[in-house]
């Protein structure tokens, strides 16, 4: 089971693991509703090192990125579910729409993120390389996303008030 940390204390708990050689894996996104592709986008994600980090978009920051009707499920408890998963180490948030400065930070030996990203477009891809790690690029789960559940709440909503 996971731990939501913050970046302060979650360095040098990472420069410790890493010491004893432990692959890093960084990945993030606003997990708003969680679902399955969610889990499998982060087992898969896990598999491909030692310890999982991820970096939660903050309230502020899904509304930045999403609208203002977004989040549904506010950041603590999306911190809470994602670190109840037991592959997932440590969950991070942050405030601002890129996770850059987390990556900078972190430097991790793997950035895990989804496939529909173009691996030029992957924020933080460069700073990965350049301190000698790689990008792993994950197929997503077709029709899944929290996008599409809002939506269908939505509709059967609408079928049943008559509307």
């Amino acid at each position: 089971m996971g731990t939501t940390i913050s970046l302060r204390t979650l360095k040098p708990k990472l420069k410790a693991l890493q010491a004893k050689r432990k692959k890093i894996i960084f990945t993030n996104g606003c997990f708003d509703i969680l679902h399955a592709g969610h889990v499998r986008y982060l087992k898969k994600a896990k598999s491909h090192g030692d310890v999982l980090v991820v970096g939660l978009n903050s309230d502020a920051s899904v509304r930045a990125i999403k609208g203002d009707k977004r989040p549904i499920v506010p950041q603590n408890e999306r911190a809470e579910v994602m670190s109840a998963l037991g592959f997932v180490d440590f969950v991070v948030v942050f405030n601002e729409t890129t996770p850059l400065k987390l990556i900078e930070a972190i430097k991790p030996d793997i950035l895990a993120k989804g496939a529909d990203w173009a691996a030029k477009d992957i924020v933080g891809g460069d700073v990965v390389k350049k301190s000698g790690g790689k990008i792993r690029r994950i197929t997503l789960v077709k029709g899944r996303s929290t996008t599409n559940i809002i939506r269908k709440i939505l509709e059967l909503h609408k079928e049943q008030s008559g509307a």
